[in-house]
């Protein structure tokens, strides 16, 4: 399998600034595009910004920003993963990530667990598909959704190569933050054989929260491949190699999956 470019793009994501936010969202796209980059992955709800008992920034799916980034996708031959509070055509809100690519409709994850802080508010998704891309396999959690290790078995049960962890998670500095996702998100790589990326928001949004930039990037061997600390907008790109999965999940001693008693989690 060939190696796929990701990058990651820390971004400041102020509430209520729609516009403002879908621009930034451009520029980025493009200039990863530049970098000949196979994925671009933005933080959760990067484009409505966070700010759980405001509903007013909730947004349909049925408009034109829509059409921008389906055309953007489709001319530069990128997978574009963006976030944003989601009001359904049922009136039900969900915090979503959508997924731009060529030649296809647009796709979503809905967040499927909810902190205690957004529970009042939002409805819990409960699809675990998994997308494709350029021979890629990939599912996609929200933040808190990373604090439940089945949710990524399942996601590494139907083929998922990558797991998207896009964050928007206020909590401690970049350093703080640094030690908790390297504590959980470690064994989801490791655990799963599959690639693990991060990605925060960053710096103040305008509704009383601020975010620690960071991203970071795991391989299926559980080890870090990278971390960036950012107090502003940065992107980090990095290049995967692909054949590490096959190297992993052809070692009978470090691919654990094949092995698992799924009979005896049922009972």
């Amino acid at each position: 399998m060939q190696n796929i470019r990701v990058t990651l793009v820390i971004q400041n994501c102020p509430v209520n600034r729609f516009v403002h936010n879908l621009t930034r969202t451009v520029k980025h796209v493009s200039a990863a595009a530049r970098q000949n980059c196979d994925f671009v992955v933005f933080p959760e709800m990067n484009l409505t910004g966070y700010a759980p008992a405001d509903l007013s920034n909730a947004v349909g799916l049925d408009s034109v920003w829509i059409d921008e980034l389906n055309r953007l996708a489709q001319k530069h031959n990128i997978a574009i993963l963006t976030g944003l509070v989601e009001k359904a055509t049922s009136g039900k809100i969900y915090a979503t990530h959508l997924v731009f690519r060529p030649d296809q409709p647009v796709a979503r994850y809905r967040k499927i667990h909810l902190s205690p802080f957004e529970a009042p508010y939002f409805s819990c998704g409960n699809d675990t598909g998994i997308f494709k891309f350029k021979g890629v396999h990939f599912g996609i959690q929200l933040c808190y959704d990373a604090h439940f290790p089945e949710l990524s078995t399942v996601m590494a049960l139907k083929k998922a190569d990558i797991i998207f962890f896009p964050h928007a998670s206020p909590r401690g500095t970049p350093g703080e933050k640094s030690a908790s996702w390297k504590r959980h998100l470690t064994a989801r790589a490791f655990d799963n054989a599959v690639f693990v990326a991060a990605v925060n928001q960053v710096g103040e949004n305008s509704a009383g929260l601020n975010f620690p930039g960071i991203s970071m990037m795991f391989g299926p061997d559980g080890f870090l491949a990278g971390e960036n600390i950012a107090y502003g907008n940065k992107m980090d790109t990095h290049v995967l190699d692909m054949s590490l999965l096959e190297h992993i999940r052809t070692h009978k001693m470090r691919y654990f999956l094949p092995n698992r008693r799924a009979n005896l989690i049922d009972e």
